[in-house]
């Protein structure tokens, strides 16, 4: 009987780490695939938008379709279509995302030059191969991916939170009820904007465990770049 009491304590302080070291590791996996298929996405909106003069509603549109995988099924047409159609607005559904209901991604124009000059619609010498500065689209692609792994996603938004300088995370160790985790705030990478870290925070707030993943691609500008309306040529695209 002291045997089998003595293993059962063992078990009970045990399993709750294996779990989550079992759970953990599936998520991260995930956050893997999510990673790469956004590293896809930024090149894939960024060529969009160097054959489309720049035009923000197709450059997420090709981002949204490169990232749909990682969230919803896609292993037949219909699927894909269905999948973008439900999503084509930049947002993901309540009923068929867990509850999430806010941007799926961010398109950033990282060059400022690339803004057409003040005299016409369009830069006509966009494409002169004398020209000192090549037309450049470079651009910073945001995926809110959601983590869906229970507990896990929620372990893993915590922490990132009060790694990024977020508030001082405490709670009770699950394997120590007597002992409490304080983790304190650090600095904020730099890659890491105050509007990312602020959603961030936002989502966390509302239970929409999130994870920013960004990355950058750049290519020359195939079309001349227009100004004003629906254009990628300051600011952001959502």
């Amino acid at each position: 009987m002291k045997m089998r009491g003595q293993a059962a304590v063992e078990t009970a302080l045990t399993l709750p780490l294996m779990l989550f070291m079992v759970l953990g590791t599936l998520q991260l996996f995930l956050l893997l695939q999510a990673r790469l298929l956004t590293e896809h996405a930024a090149f894939s909106a960024t060529r969009t938008g160097a054959l489309s003069s720049g035009r923000c509603t197709r450059m997420v549109h090709a981002a949204l379709l490169t990232v749909l995988p990682s969230f919803t099924r896609t292993d037949s047409p219909g699927r894909v279509a269905n999948g973008f159609r439900m999503r084509s607005r930049n947002r993901f559904d309540v009923a068929l995302d867990s509850g999430h209901d806010r941007e799926i991604v961010w398109l950033y124009n990282e060059v400022p030059g690339m803004t057409p000059r003040a005299g016409g619609p369009e830069d006509d010498g966009f494409d002169d191969p004398d020209r000192a500065q090549p037309l450049v689209l470079e651009t910073r692609l945001v995926f809110w991916y959601p983590m869906r792994v229970p507990f896990a996603n929620w372990v893993i938004a915590r922490s990132v939170l009060a790694a990024w300088g977020g508030a001082r995370y405490q709670a009770v160790n699950p394997l120590s009820p007597t002992q409490t985790a304080d983790w304190r705030a650090v600095n904020r990478p730099a890659t890491v904007t105050a509007d990312v870290f602020n959603e961030l925070d936002r989502r966390v707030t509302q239970r929409q465990y999130t994870f920013p993943i960004q990355a950058t691609s750049a290519m020359r500008m195939l079309t001349s770049p227009r100004q004003g309306g629906r254009f990628l040529t300051a600011g952001v695209c959502r």
